[in-house]
């Protein structure tokens, strides 16, 4: 963020600056900031003093007119119920304001500095502009509705003079802020549905993981929602699997790659049919014959848990056999989450089983990921998880693996009954070796449960207007 204020070519000089002076010496941050004062002529040490020296950071809330724009500054909590007692700092906060002139030509202005609680500026807002342009600076960023939906599409046109950054972070800021009952997490579906003419891998991957953070906290809805979030999803994705294939191209782009390797992974997780048929119909070649010149290493994974997630014993004994003879290191673990990934009851008890006999106690987390990853083992899981706790207890004391092993086997829940299962049973439990990790996943049962009761009824109404709306899906 600093860099990107003062300019990365400034900011280097002041480094170099604060090494000079204090080579073979002992040196403090002031002293760094010094340097860079220096060399920029700003006041550093006044500028960072709270980023620095404060708890937490921002996020500025934005109101329009047709010629301004009214910026008010807050202390950021995910909760999103900050105290008028936790919200004293003032930050002095670089905008970075992009502006889009007569031409559709972007220009950041980044001589502004907001340091007051509220502040206001001239801008044109019948056209394109961002605050936080590049998305460097530490702090969200809340537009309104309309202004959200009409940034998603402007970001993806073709002159749009949004980088990939300021795409990924519109989504993140949306996204985090709807978390907090800031905005609306429909807002974030209404963004990313507008953005559906993306072409740059880490922005679907930012919409991906995003989809990903509902789908993991809203993992208990019905049947009916499941389907509309599914055909949302298969209207994003399945585009791009048609797109590129599942063969790679020699010319190809590493970028291109990748998004196949994902469109791929995210339209088998829709349920998309024929994407299901094609992955199973490759991993029975395997099951049946041992061949697996079908299965490429950028969709293996995903290959490997559809088949096993839409199959029975035949396919999981299947994976079970390149566990346990793996042709790659990377096949060995996709096979833990194909294993993992089944439906039915009876493997799931194998795998709890095999995971406590015969798996070696470094690939146990990959057993723990890829159960609670499903949600019909994410219960099931935890309860084994307390039923065993003594024998994990000494298999795992004095590494941080206890502690990662509580985090993910409470991931994701989020009602009230999970929270009072999990204080009543670490209730009288010396906590003391993973107190850490055990707070850590309570508060994220806390926070997750509040997202759902506040948001559920939006994401379940906007779900449904929206297939009401695309009926292909």
């Amino acid at each position: 963020m600093l860099s990107d204020f003062v300019t990365e070519e400034k900011f280097l000089k002041g480094v170099s600056i604060y090494l000079k002076k204090h080579l073979y010496s002992n040196a403090r941050t002031i002293n760094l900031w010094e340097g860079i004062s220096e060399a920029t002529g700003i006041n550093v040490p006044d500028v960072m003093d709270n980023w620095i020296n404060k708890i937490g950071f921002p996020v500025l809330t934005i109101t329009e007119t047709a010629d301004s724009i009214t910026v008010r500054q807050d202390r950021y909590l995910e909760t999103g119920d900050v105290k008028d007692e936790e919200n004293q700092t003032l930050w002095q906060i670089p905008l970075n304001l992009m502006t889009v002139d007569e031409s559709g030509k972007g220009s950041v202005d980044r001589s502004i500095v907001m340091k007051t609680r509220e502040e206001t500026y001239k801008v044109d807002t019948s056209k394109p502009f961002k605050l936080n342009a590049g998305t460097s600076g530490v702090y969200r960023v809340l537009y309104k509705p309309d202004r959200v939906k009409k940034l998603g599409k402007q970001a993806t046109e073709a002159s749009s003079p949004f980088a990939v950054t300021d795409r990924i972070g519109l989504i993140s800021d949306v996204m985090v802020l709807g978390k907090s009952g800031m905005c609306r997490t429909s807002d974030g579906l209404a963004l990313i549905n507008e953005m559906r003419s993306e072409t740059e891998y880490f922005v679907w991957d930012c919409i991906s993981t995003n989809l990903g953070t509902i789908l993991g906290v809203w993992w208990e809805m019905s049947d009916v929602v499941r389907a509309n979030m599914n055909a949302f999803r298969q209207s994003l994705f399945s585009p791009l699997v048609k797109k590129y294939g599942y063969e790679p191209q020699p010319d190809e782009s590493q970028d291109v790659r990748q998004l196949r390797t994902l469109a791929i992974s995210q339209a088998a997780g829709a349920e998309d049919p024929e994407v299901l048929d094609e992955l199973k119909s490759r991993f029975k070649l395997l099951a049946e014959n041992g061949d697996h010149s079908r299965i490429l290493p950028d969709f293996q994974s995903t290959a490997y848990s559809t088949g096993v997630r839409h199959g029975g014993r035949a396919e999981w004994e299947a994976a079970k056999k390149i566990f346990l003879n793996p042709p790659t290191a990377s096949a060995r673990t996709h096979a833990i989450y194909a294993m993992t990934a089944t439906r039915d009851e009876a493997l799931i008890e194998e795998n709890l089983k095999f995971m406590m006999t015969e798996v070696k106690t470094q690939d146990v987390m990959y057993f723990f990921i890829g159960l609670n990853s499903n949600r019909s083992s994410r219960r099931q899981l935890f309860a084994f998880f307390k039923e065993n706790f003594d024998t994990i207890y000494k298999r795992f004391e004095g590494t941080f693996g206890l502690g990662n092993l509580i985090k993910v086997s409470l991931r994701d829940f989020s009602t009230q009954g999970d929270l009072d299962d999990a204080i009543a049973f670490f209730k009288d439990k010396d906590t003391v070796k993973y107190s850490m990790p055990l707070e850590q996943s309570l508060d994220g049962i806390r926070a997750n449960m509040k997202w759902l009761n506040q948001s559920n009824s939006d994401v379940i109404d906007w779900l449904e207007s929206w297939t009401a709306s695309n009926r292909k899906y």
